[in-house]
């Protein structure tokens, strides 16, 4: 496991590995809500934490290792 990506600053937001057909290895999986709020920490709001988010974070492609982010949700919210 020596190839998997980490998102730097952010491991309390690390939820686990995911799985998928074809990867050699696993790919860390990371809760959205919990990066979004470790930037609001940092002192944006939280429309400024979801841009950065959306566009440097889920924007950052860098090969099949790119880490995946999960929306924390109950079962009831995403019926």
């Amino acid at each position: 496991m020596s190839n998997i990506l980490f998102c730097d600053g952010h491991d309390n937001a690390f939820v686990g590995f995911m799985w998928r057909f074809g990867c050699k290895e696993p790919i860390t999986a990371y809760s959205q809500k919990k990066i979004i709020e470790n930037l609001m920490a940092d002192g944006m709001t939280f429309d400024e934490a979801q841009e950065y988010f959306d566009y440097n974070i889920i924007g950052a492609w860098v090969g099949s290792g790119t880490p995946v982010f999960i929306e924390d949700m109950s079962i009831e919210e995403a019926k």
